[in-house]
C-alpha cells in the first residue's frame, strides 16, 4: 500500500509503469465531467471507474483482495478513509474468490486505518486487503485498475 500526493507520483514509475499513464490520463481529461461508470483506456489493461459512493462507518469495513489487478484510487471530492491488512494475515474469507470480478472479501478487522484526501492517490496491490468507502459523508473518486 502506498499513500501519497498526486504531485509525486512519478516517483513510483519505476515501481509501476502503467502509473504515468494515469498520471497522463488525469492531466489530459476532464475528470469532472466523466459520467459514474467504467471508462476504457487500454481494454481490460488499463481502465477507470468513476465512482459516487455513501460513505460507511468504520464498524462497517470489509476487507478486499484482487489478483489480477492493482488499484489506483485517487478522490476528486471529499476524503475517503480505507481500513488496511496484510493478505497474508486475513483468515475468515467470505465465501470463494470470484476470479470475473477480481475479488474476495474478508470479515477480518482491518489493522490499521488511513484517510485519503482530494489531491492524493492509494496504491493497493494484490498483497493488500484493504476496506474502501469508510468515512462521513459522500466521495467522489476515480478507481483505476491496472492489469499485472
Amino acid at each position: 500500500m502506498i499513500l501519497d500526493s498526486l504531485k509525486n507520483a512519478e516517483r513510483y514509475y519505476a515501481l509501476l509503469p502503467a502509473l504515468e499513464r494515469v498520471v497522463t490520463f488525469l492531466r489530459n481529461t476532464d475528470v469532472a465531467a466523466l459520467d459514474v461508470g467504467r471508462h476504457d483506456i487500454d481494454g481490460d489493461r488499463l481502465f477507470v471507474n468513476v465512482s459516487e459512493l455513501d460513505l460507511r462507518p468504520l464498524d462497517a469495513a470489509h476487507l478486499e483482495v484482487h489478483n489480477r489487478y492493482v488499484d489506483v484510487q485517487v478522490v476528486l471530492g471529499g476524503e475517503e478513509t480505507f481500513g488496511w491488512s496484510e493478505r497474508k494475515d486475513c483468515n475468515m474469507a467470505e465465501g470463494t474468490f470470484d476470479a470475473e470480478r477480481d475479488i474476495l472479501f474478508y470479515s477480518d478487522r482491518p489493522q490499521t486505518y488511513y484517510t485519503v484526501r482530494e489531491g492524493q492517490f492509494t496504491l493497493l496491490f494484490p498483497e493488500d486487503a484493504h476496506a474502501p468507502m469508510l468515512g462521513k459523508g459522500k466521495v467522489r473518486k476515480l478507481i483505476f485498475k491496472i492489469e499485472l
